[in-house]
């Protein structure tokens, strides 16, 4: 039987695996590492105000990709500022790298399904339409060109992990692939609407709640998407007690 620390090893091994051969992270790695050639401390510059509020920051992402991602950024940041005092052609440098990084290169996606279904539309209309499948069908519209639905591709595959079961499916339409299935849906993939990702629940065929919600009224900005949000937006914990009490 293994222990927790070689299930922790073999959990992590493939993440550090991730870290070292996509270039996405490996360039900014390197860039950043070269930081120390130019200067080896500048501690100085960041004051312990905000370097608490830095870590407060990161501490609240759910996944490593995600922290890593955040860290970078920050990084970056850090790297442009401090290097403006040091030489202002250090930071043209630094920032006609990262200029190029991003060009060359994106965050990479978290490819895992877990227990959800990669579906073209077709397929979902079916399922939906079909009287012996799932009572509910709770479904994520991505479309992996967007840097959101990037940073949140791990949180679906998690959430079917721990919720699918007999009354409910989880299933994955990339809209990148079928575009025309945004309209249908009422999803716009303007950049500037903010329904990248978009979940939608269906029972029995209907829908029953989507996230985030549409209102052309309102100007304020959905919230941060976590696996924690879409727990409570869609009540998973309540809907997989039922199933376990037989109601």
């Amino acid at each position: 039987m293994e222990s927790t620390g070689t299930k922790k090893t073999n959990h992590l091994l493939p993440w550090l695996n991730a870290m070292v051969t996509e270039p996405y992270f490996l360039f900014h790695f390197l860039s950043f590492f070269s930081y120390v050639v130019a200067r080896t401390s500048a501690s100085e510059f960041l004051s312990p105000d905000s370097s608490r509020r830095l870590l407060r920051r990161l501490v609240k992402e759910e996944t490593w990709e995600a922290f890593i991602a955040d860290t970078l950024l920050f990084a970056k940041g850090f790297l442009i500022a401090v290097s403006l005092i040091l030489d202002y052609h250090l930071t043209l440098c630094y920032m006609v790298g990262f200029l190029v990084i991003s060009i060359l290169t994106q965050q990479p996606a978290y490819h895992g399904l877990g227990n959800a279904n990669q579906l073209t539309p077709l397929q979902l209309e079916t399922f939906l339409t079909e009287g012996n499948t799932s009572r509910f069908w709770l479904v994520e519209f991505r479309a992996l060109c967007s840097s959101t639905c990037i940073r949140t591709s791990r949180f679906f595959p998690d959430l079917s992990i721990t919720y699918s079961n007999k009354n409910i499916s989880f299933g994955i339409v990339d809209l990148g692939h079928f575009p025309n299935a945004a309209e249908k849906f009422g999803i716009s993939l303007g950049v500037s609407m903010g329904q990248l990702p978009t979940y939608i629940l269906f029972e029995n065929a209907v829908e029953v709640a989507r996230f985030p919600e549409v209102d052309f009224e309102s100007k304020s900005s959905s919230p941060t998407i976590t696996k924690n949000l879409l727990c409570r937006h869609f009540e998973l914990d309540r809907r997989l007690l039922e199933y376990v009490s037989g109601k």
